[in-house]
């Protein structure tokens, strides 16, 4: 639904992957939106709009831009019924990857399948609608017993199923899709790019970061984990005192307003809020932290694995995960050795990790390299993409 130059891990890993398959030799199209202020300035306000992207088509569909649940989800529905139309254009032999969010994009594959006989990869990257039940966004008994039928239907009616973890597969499973039908393949992270760097970089600088003790959250301020930040902000009102320690927290979305509101109403002077920085930036700004964090609010901690917890790994910077312990990101963190992770809802656990983490330099360093040694080893972007090449081709 999103994509470059908008910030994210979706537009990222969907850009890599489309040049990925182009480089190969294959016809990749693109089907997104236009991007969303303030991303928007050099693209014409058509309804319908065609880029050429480094050997592949970016089709761009004109949506409503706003932070509102109710306006999320007609955009949703904008981009649905336009995936719906653009199947006019397909051809035959023509393998559509469909990744969710947005679930209504599954009708999209279903009738690609019975309609242009085109074979469907449904790539599942968070799952929904758990994950809007567990925010509180889907209340009502009726229209979540109307989601979740509809959520079976939609994997029921998809032969190929990718998702990114084995808990995913075992949610699905619980659900009553056949293993066989399940593929995972985790998101991956280009090592090459996201290399470890000096703390002392001009980014940093520009922040003010070079000479403090920071632990930074970059990504998406989004439902998943807006509780485990506040708890995040509570942290900080307790370490106030210490004057080296400040938190970053990087980014746009939904929930960023709420965070700022709080950190204003807490009176904090050592939480800094900074917006999207250019991509091209990336490896400077992780590296400008000392700690980089990864929360998931307690009931959304088995419903997403984020992307970003591959890229912190790569970026050579150790973790504080904020997620309950029983979860898929604790388990990768203690598999990895690359940090800690403390329960998200314990404002006091949070402050007493950092300040552990601060006090202890060598273990700092020993986290970091395990962390990046994990990522080369295990994410790593063309072993990675070659496997999802692999799949389409056997399509």
């Amino acid at each position: 639904m999103y994509f470059l130059p908008e910030f994210g891990s979706a537009p990222i890993l969907m850009n890599e992957l489309a040049t990925y398959l182009a480089q190969k030799g294959h016809e990749v199209e693109v089907m997104t939106t236009l991007p969303r202020p303030p991303h928007d300035k050099d693209y014409p306000r058509r309804l319908i709009y065609k880029e050429n992207r480094d050997g592949f088509i970016a089709k761009r569909v004109m949506t409503n831009a706003t932070k509102n649940p109710l306006g999320r989800l007609l955009a949703w529905s904008l981009y649905t019924l336009a995936s719906f139309i653009n199947l006019f254009s397909i051809k035959k032999g023509d393998v559509l990857f469909i990744r969710l969010p947005p679930l209504q994009l599954g009708i999209t594959g279903i009738l690609g399948r019975f309609w242009k006989k085109a074979p469907f990869i449904l790539n599942v990257q968070d799952i929904h609608p758990d994950l809007s039940i567990e925010s509180g966004i889907l209340r009502n008994p009726l229209a979540i017993r109307l989601a979740q039928g509809f959520e079976k239907w939609t994997y029921k009616h998809s032969p190929t199923i990718v998702v990114i973890s084995d808990g995913f597969k075992k949610n699905l499973m619980k659900k009553g899709v056949p293993a066989e039908k399940i593929h995972v393949i985790p998101n991956w992270v280009d090592t090459d790019f996201l290399t470890p760097l000096p703390k002392d970089n001009p980014v940093a600088k520009k922040l003010g970061l070079d000479r403090k003790f920071t632990a930074m959250y970059s990504g998406t301020i989004s439902i998943s984990s807006n509780i485990a930040l506040e708890k995040v902000l509570d942290a900080a009102k307790l370490l106030e005192k210490d004057k080296d320690v400040m938190i970053a927290i990087v980014g746009e979305g939904l929930k960023k307003p709420d965070l700022e509101k709080k950190a204003a109403s807490l009176g904090l002077k050592n939480v800094i809020f900074v917006p999207f920085q250019p991509y091209e930036d990336l490896p400077a700004l992780l590296s400008a932290s000392d700690i980089l964090l990864v929360p998931l609010d307690r009931e959304k901690s088995h419903l997403s694995v984020p992307s970003k917890l591959y890229n912190f790994m790569a970026a050579g910077r150790p973790i504080l995960g904020l997620a309950d312990r029983s979860s898929e990101v604790a388990g990768l963190i203690e598999s990895a050795e690359c940090g800690i992770c403390v329960e998200p809802d314990d404002p006091k656990a949070i402050a007493e990790a950092l300040m552990r983490l601060k006090k202890a330099p060598r273990e700092v360093q020993k986290y970091a390299a395990n962390g990046r040694k994990y990522a080369e080893k295990t994410f790593s972007k063309n072993a990675i993409l070659k496997r999802y090449e692999e799949l389409i081709e056997s399509l």
